[in-house]
């Protein structure tokens, strides 16, 4: 078994094709000796990442899973036009596509159901796999999730939203541009470093990642708008779900929470204060004791 201390992202990594474009995945972990293999049974996690440019599930799960792998057998994928997994066709809109994408990697790691850790995007395509494949869903951890909220009292679109906009639009990408959108994520600051802006800048200003991007954003309007717009579903979903706030979440307010709160029938809602977008990475030890009590069954 792997030395959980050991874990990097290269030797965690995988690339697999799905519907013929690729996707790559980090994996580590073994399922729990107390999870059978009953259809009732979820020994496995799989992380969702958020949708920042340059994000990728390694850039927002990477120091987290060593140890949820100590518990779990996890895995981490990145979302389509993300990281190293290639864009899907924009059939549909993005909730969907990347859900559908994770149902086709799990179909061939031979997992049938799965507890979810959702960032923001990866928040939204963790409802949608819950409402589109809902025997395949375990335990939803929900951090400031994309789809399922309105603001109440912030402006929209919020100032994360705007700075994610802002990024691709004319001029150009640049590196300042990066780092005011990182400097919105988070509320302790010192968590922005300039390796981490030089690491995201360098990933985000491809061509490529430019394209994804672009298509990635125009799922949400248009003929697929209203599968965007989770909120008007939540009240579907039956699984138990775990909503991780920031206080200071200058993406997706606290004030959003309310919605989700009220939608989701069996949902019960954390919030951190000093804590912006990432609460995976500005609250590292309470956000791993928190979701895995609430994954076991412990946090009612």
């Amino acid at each position: 078994m792997t030395v959980m201390s050991a874990l990097d992202a290269e030797s965690t990594s995988h690339i697999v094709e799905i519907g013929g474009l690729a996707v790559r995945y980090h994996e580590a972990g073994a399922s729990p000796a107390h999870v059978g293999d009953g259809p009732g049974d979820a020994g496995t996690i799989a992380m969702l990442h958020g949708g920042g440019p340059g994000a990728s599930a390694w850039s927002n799960f990477g120091r987290n899973l060593p140890v949820f792998a100590e518990h779990y057998r996890t895995v981490m994928m990145d979302l389509p036009g993300y990281g190293q997994s290639a864009v899907r066709p924009p059939t549909a809109n993005f909730f969907t596509l990347a859900a559908d994408a994770l149902a086709g990697l799990l179909d061939q790691l031979g997992i049938d159901k799965v507890h979810l850790i959702g960032n923001s995007l990866g928040g939204g395509t963790a409802l949608r796999f819950a409402l589109n494949y809902p025997k395949r869903a375990g335990r939803l951890v929900l951090m400031g999730p994309g789809g399922l909220t309105l603001n109440v009292f912030a402006p929209d679109p919020t100032e994360g939203v705007r700075r994610l906009m802002e990024f691709g639009a004319p001029p150009g990408p640049s590196r300042a541009k990066m780092e005011a959108f990182l400097r919105i994520m988070v509320h302790d600051q010192r968590l922005i470093t300039d390796e981490l802006i030089d690491e995201r800048y360098a990933l985000a200003s491809t061509p490529a990642a430019l394209a994804a991007m672009i298509a990635m954003g125009g799922s949400f309007f248009g003929e697929h708008a209203e599968d965007g717009m989770l909120w008007r579903e939540a009240h579907r979903v039956k699984h138990e779900v775990l909503l991780i706030w920031g206080r200071e979440d200058r993406v997706n307010p606290l004030d959003g929470a309310l919605i989700a709160l009220k939608q989701l029938r069996r949902a019960q809602l954390h919030v951190f204060g000093g804590c912006g977008h990432w609460a995976q990475l500005e609250k590292f030890d309470e956000f791993n004791e928190l979701s895995l009590r609430f994954l076991s069954g412990g946090a009612r």
